[in-house]
């Protein structure tokens, strides 16, 4: 399977084009302050993603995955702030935070099956 079909990263690279296109409509200070950090935050779930798949090793990538479910955390504490701060409106926010809600729930079920295929891939113990 290639990359770019795996739905997380797809999922990933739509939520973070989502928050591109809004936070491109922002004056300058709030792009300069929130604004850069929620594009990087949201920007870092797929790149994570991503460098997880090209790595070797299951637990590589395992650990990729944790790197990119933080920046999923991140993303929802920016948009938060942004909600909180009426950078964006409501329905935006419900929306994006429902889209993370389901793409955290596909990423920790995406790490369930790396961590069992990197312990279907340990050898076994030689028999004495």
């Amino acid at each position: 399977m290639k990359l770019e079909e795996l739905n997380i990263y797809k999922s990933a690279d739509e939520i973070s084009d989502t928050i591109w296109s809004i936070v491109e409509t922002w004056d300058y200070y709030k792009k300069d302050t929130l604004g850069k950090q929620l594009v990087r935050a949201a920007d870092s779930i797929s790149a994570n993603i991503a460098e997880g798949y090209g790595r070797f090793f299951f637990k590589e990538n395992r650990n990729f995955c944790y790197y990119s479910r933080g920046s999923l955390l991140e993303t929802k504490n920016w948009l938060g702030k942004a909600f909180r701060r009426k950078m964006i409106s409501n329905e935006t926010y419900n929306s994006l935070i429902a889209d993370l809600d389901s793409l955290h729930k596909s990423l920790n079920g995406y790490i369930k099956y790396i961590t069992q295929q990197a312990s279907d891939k340990k050898p076994s113990k030689p028999i004495s």
